[in-house]
């Protein structure tokens, strides 16, 4: 297993260079003073944009000016954000927490209900529950992500007057959390209210979690169960399933260390690739409930051309897809070992 995972881990390195290259290409599809906003660090340094060309070689060559770019990305400069108005890494850090919150509570959910579905379906095939729960996967894939989030806001927020309301913190929560008395720890407010020993702050922040997370276990818990349900149906008629039950293995034990096991691998994947999708930020979701995270702003920075943050998307994300199908390889080993051999 060492082994298999140092050499996952030196895939890594020309895939990260790869992601670089591609994301330096882009940036030279914009003129030298746009690209020139990439290195700004101060925002008094717009002013004088010429001289910040005229420091980092923006006519240089292809080659120069990707080393030198590099360099800036190493030592956390990725320029000044013009829709946050501070620096890209320090904006990045500062909506990052919104955005993780919101992953946290809903990729278990997403994973876990989707999981439990499909084998509760795939056991009982062709039964009520497994056609309730096919007609479930099927609407809830169907919902678009911003009418469902704008029905519940309609229902909970609008009819039974202020239930659930979309933001991060009510107005009192929101004012004491950036009063003195509270501690900001991780930035997580549910995380720091637990810290800080404030319950009504954790209450409150859940409140105002519930609706967008609801919304996104809906709509994307449906694919990992449809997945899995197709997964578990193959793995129970394969033959090392017959074969523990010839030899007098009870049916839970067949399904959840023979079956669900082997079944797990496809899940993995598509798990993998929804936790990467909610962590790079939930664009339609955040904007509905008014969640300042990476979506909200990085949307925002879209529409008002703000190069420096689109180019940080651009790249954490790729990072973030690189790292993710690690994790899913080094998942894949643990379920099969035979991968380990490969």
């Amino acid at each position: 297993m060492v082994h298999y995972i140092f050499r996952r881990l030196l895939l890594i390195i020309p895939v990260l260079l790869g992601v670089s290259v591609i994301v330096f290409v882009l940036l030279l599809l914009f003129s030298p003073e746009q690209r020139a906003t990439v290195f700004v660090t101060d925002i008094r340094q717009l002013h004088n944009i010429q001289a910040v060309i005229k420091q980092h070689g923006l006519d240089a060559p292809f080659y120069v000016q990707y080393f030198r770019w590099i360099s800036q990305v190493f030592q956390g400069n990725l320029g000044w954000s013009k829709t946050a108005q501070r620096p890209v890494l320090e904006a990045f850090f500062y909506f990052l927490p919104t955005t993780a919150e919101l992953a946290l509570f809903s990729a278990p959910l997403i994973i876990f209900v989707g999981m439990h579905l499909g084998t509760i379906s795939a056991v009982h095939k062709d039964k009520p529950i497994d056609h309730v729960s096919r007609v479930f996967s099927i609407v809830g894939w169907s919902l678009p992500t911003f009418w469902l989030g704008l029905v519940l806001l309609m229902i909970f927020y609008g009819y039974f007057s202020g239930l659930l309301p979309p933001e991060e913190l009510g107005i009192k929560a929101s004012l004491f959390v950036k009063s003195q008395e509270f501690i900001r720890f991780t930035r997580i407010n549910t995380i720091d209210a637990l810290l800080n020993g404030k319950l009504w702050i954790f209450v409150d922040a859940l409140r105002h979690l519930l609706l967008p997370v609801v919304t996104l276990t809906v709509v994307n818990c449906a694919m990992v169960m449809r997945i899995m349900r197709s997964s578990m149906l193959e793995a129970l008629g394969k033959g090392y399933v017959m074969t523990a039950r010839a030899k007098g293995a009870d049916e839970k034990t067949v399904r959840t260390k023979h079956a669900r096991r082997n079944a797990m691998i496809p899940v993995v994947t598509v798990s993998g690739y929804i936790f990467a999708l909610l962590m790079s930020g939930m664009v339609i979701t955040e904007t509905i409930f008014n969640r300042k995270g990476l979506g909200w702003w990085w949307a925002n920075a879209a529409t008002q051309l703000d190069i420096p943050a689109v180019l940080g998307a651009v790249l954490f994300n790729g990072v973030l897809f690189v790292l993710t199908n690690l994790i899913v390889d080094l998942l894949y080993a643990y379920f099969d070992p035979r991968i380990r051999l490969g």
